[in-house]
């Protein structure tokens, strides 16, 4: 069986269906995900960004599928894609390569269900599962790394707020950024997976709803994640050291309660 499977979306989205993709492996198991998720998928035999190869155009009113496109969808036997669900031109497009094609909701469809289980049992897995990365940490330090970014302002707590918290905990504090993130003197990596394993090797992680907390919530190490509009029933990072600290608006959570549940993942008294 050679099965492709599609999955678009946000980092964290893409994490969080881990377990979902993992359960799909087959003899051989193709993955087209946005780019910056490419590096974090290591059980396919292929992974490629969606961009690179066309699909997106697809179903487009005056636009045709490449050649390489055409050729690589019909070498497939199966198609598991959670690209198109809300897509009817697009889907007819794909299934018109005469593939059979199952389409899946990107996002869940309930909110009293966490969106890993959502995923998990739209393709017949088991509901309970983590999102796991095996990464290699980094080099081992006694340091906390505070992620101060989301997607959207109303879910970040204040850069003030995390300012005056790095000076209170135990432990050093680095500061992490994406590419297009404003933080002077910030580590940054280009590569998710590069950034997982330099997480993995820290004592802690703060960060707000995003999809560096996600990575580090996957890797296994203490992470205390900030949720303010998102309710983390649905959405929060999972793993065995994760601690959430909910409250709405996050601009009125006290640096005191995030400082205790820091020390609370430090183990300290």
């Amino acid at each position: 069986m050679k099965r492709l499977i599609i999955r678009p979306g946000a980092i964290g989205d893409c994490i969080l269906s881990l377990p979902a993709l993992e359960h799909l492996k087959t003899d051989y198991t193709e993955l087209w995900v946005p780019s910056p998720v490419v590096p974090l998928i290591q059980f396919a035999d292929e992974v490629r960004s969606i961009s690179a190869t066309g699909l997106d155009l697809l179903g487009i009113h005056g636009v045709d599928a490449s050649a390489w496109l055409r050729t690589q969808i019909e070498s497939f036997d199966e198609i598991v894609s959670w690209y198109g669900f809300a897509r009817p031109d697009f889907r007819t497009a794909l299934e018109s390569f005469g593939v059979p094609c199952a389409f899946l909701p990107a996002l869940p469809l309930s909110a009293n269900l966490h969106a890993t289980d959502f995923f998990a049992q739209s393709v017949g897995a088991s509901s309970g599962l983590l999102p796991r990365l095996c990464v290699q940490p980094g080099e081992r330090r006694i340091r906390a790394v505070i992620h101060p970014f989301s997607g959207g302002l109303r879910k970040n707590w204040p850069r003030e707020f995390f300012r005056a918290l790095a000076a209170r905990l135990p432990l050093p504090v680095e500061w992490t950024a994406g590419p297009e993130e404003t933080l002077p003197g910030a580590t940054r990596f280009d590569n998710l997976f590069e950034l997982a394993g330099w997480l993995a090797g820290a004592k802690l992680y703060i960060g707000n709803d995003s999809g560096v907390t996600h990575l580090a919530a996957a890797t296994g190490m203490p992470t205390l994640a900030l949720f303010g509009p998102t309710a983390p029933r649905q959405w929060a990072p999972r793993g065995g050291n994760v601690l959430v600290l909910h409250h709405e608006p996050l601009t009125e959570l006290p640096v005191e309660s995030v400082l205790d549940a820091a020390n609370r993942l430090l183990g300290s008294p």
